[in-house]
């Protein structure tokens, strides 16, 4: 399958030609043919969107709630495609793909729902006849850069919101999902915006650098939005701030789930597999720690380690796996050496650990602490770590005691003093007898510390991408000192 890039509503080729290949990570062969482009093919993307900025921000807000409604339909209607892609791009499940479709096609709706919520005030002043007002602007051209591991929910949260709030965008394709990503572009096109509106760039690893350069450098560029690694992000963050340009980040997660002593232990052991297991692992909110008090912890890992092990992992295709390919067989061999370093030094394999090819089995390590790497390395894969601890306090400092921040759980039957045990955890979200995988379009999504700043998703998320601007009326005769 060959993808092009989608600038003003056409496919093209890169500008010189090139293309690179996604491999399918469960078959080795060659999944997608996708365009290489050049930092011209960026910058002519930069262009187009700037082009069309000033209808597409003109647009009334009824107008763009038809277009982002009717591509959530449509959107729906791809389902199967979006599958088959994300099956051969990443060895995705299909529930993990169907997940995605709904979630993306819930952000799109409430993404139409909020163009006529980008609002503003009068704010009394202090000037005899002056009526001054704040009201919120589109920004300009946004550019949305996604990754692989959600791939249509996240590609299409990079680019909804703004398109709702009257920007034009283009959307940086993950090198390894172009097609995917490619699809959410022929959607949004389908669904009659204008050229220029949603332009879409694939590109080959190699030339990742300088594309990301390239399109937060442009002039009409005016916002950035990223969700990947923190790694990635410090690079993103330090270039738009050379260009003096706001960037929105999401990144890397060690998302904690606390078990007190008073928890539902078996609700406990339902939402940490789920969070822990869920797409492999592969999700920024994955539950890659479990703080259990001592007084619960041996039932605890009894039970989570028999559920791990019923989990069936395999070839995604087959339909009857819970958990199906790591991303790639690198991915999969880190993972191998963090779950090989924790063993060595004295934790405990209480489940699973068997890799096949690109495919591991739901993994449980008991009794880590500090001294292993995986209690402070995000694994991003089907491994989760136990740690002990005695009493609440020593599971808030644990829980705390990493340099990310997105993600939280906390497990008790006393919500007073479960409430209490969230609001000392250092993390944008925390739920409460829920697993710490749960996102919601209208949610304001995003972390603090090493997992980024600003929020997505509702009125949060209108903030973002959009400019708040004082505006004054006189009303009445003007008197001047001189």
């Amino acid at each position: 399958m060959n993808i092009q890039l989608l600038t003003k509503n056409q496919d093209r080729p890169a500008s010189d030609g090139a293309t690179f290949d996604r491999i399918d990570p469960m078959t080795g062969e060659v999944a997608i043919s996708a365009a290489a482009a050049t930092v011209a093919d960026a910058e002519a993307a930069c262009d187009a969107a700037f082009e069309a900025f000033p209808v597409w921000s003109a647009l009334g807000p009824n107008a763009r709630r038809a277009h982002l409604s009717r591509a959530a339909d449509l959107l729906e209607q791809r389902a199967g495609e979006f599958t088959r892609l994300m099956t051969m791009e990443t060895g995705a499940t299909a529930g993990w793909a169907g997940f995605n479709v709904k979630l993306a096609a819930g952000m799109l709706r409430e993404a139409a729902a909020m163009t006529t919520q980008v609002g503003g005030e009068v704010i009394p002043s202090d000037k005899p006849g002056c009526i001054a007002m704040a009201i919120r602007q589109p920004a300009g051209v946004v550019v949305g850069i996604a990754p692989w591991n959600a791939p249509v929910i996240l590609g299409v949260r990079a680019v909804a919101l703004p398109l709702a709030c009257g920007n034009t965008v283009v959307l940086k394709a993950s090198e390894i999902c172009p097609g995917t990503h490619r699809l959410i572009g022929e959607v949004l096109r389908d669904a009659g915006l204008a050229e220029g509106v949603v332009n879409v760039i694939t590109n080959a690893p190699a030339d990742a650098p300088k594309i990301v350069e390239a399109l937060i450098a442009h002039p009409a560029v005016r916002r950035i939005n990223f969700t990947g690694s923190t790694r990635v992000g410090r690079i993103i963050a330090e270039t738009a701030a050379r260009h003096l340009k706001p960037v929105l980040l999401e990144l890397g997660g060690k998302a904690p789930l606390i078990v007190l002593d008073d928890a539902d232990i078996d609700a406990a052991v339902k939402a940490a597999a789920f969070g822990a297991f869920m797409n492999q692992g592969q999700i920024c909110m994955s539950t890659e720690r479990i703080i259990v008090d001592n007084a619960v912890a041996d039932e605890f890992v009894k039970k989570f380690a028999a559920k791990a092990t019923s989990l069936p992992a395999g070839d995604p295709r087959s339909g009857n796996v819970v958990l199906g390919s790591i991303v790639s067989r690198q991915a999969a061999e880190s993972i191998s050496d963090l779950i090989t370093d924790a063993v060595k030094k004295g934790a405990k394999l209480v489940a699973g650990g068997d890799l096949n090819g690109t495919v591991m089995s739901a993994t449980v390590l008991d009794e880590v602490t500090p001294k292993h790497r995986i209690y402070s390395e995000e694994s991003f894969g089907p491994v989760v770590s136990i740690v002990r601890v005695n009493g609440v306090e020593e599971a808030i400092k644990v829980a705390n005691d990493t340099q990310y921040g997105l993600s939280a759980a906390v497990f008790g039957r006393d919500i007073a003093r479960a409430l209490t045990v969230a609001k000392q955890i250092d993390s944008g979200i925390c739920h409460i007898n829920g697993p710490t995988v749960h996102d919601e379009a209208q949610m304001p999504f995003g972390g603090v510390k090493g997992s980024g700043y600003g929020r997505f998703g509702g009125k949060a998320g209108i903030e973002e991408f959009t400019d708040l601007r004082w505006i004054t009326i006189e009303t009445g005769p003007q008197h001047y000192p001189f």
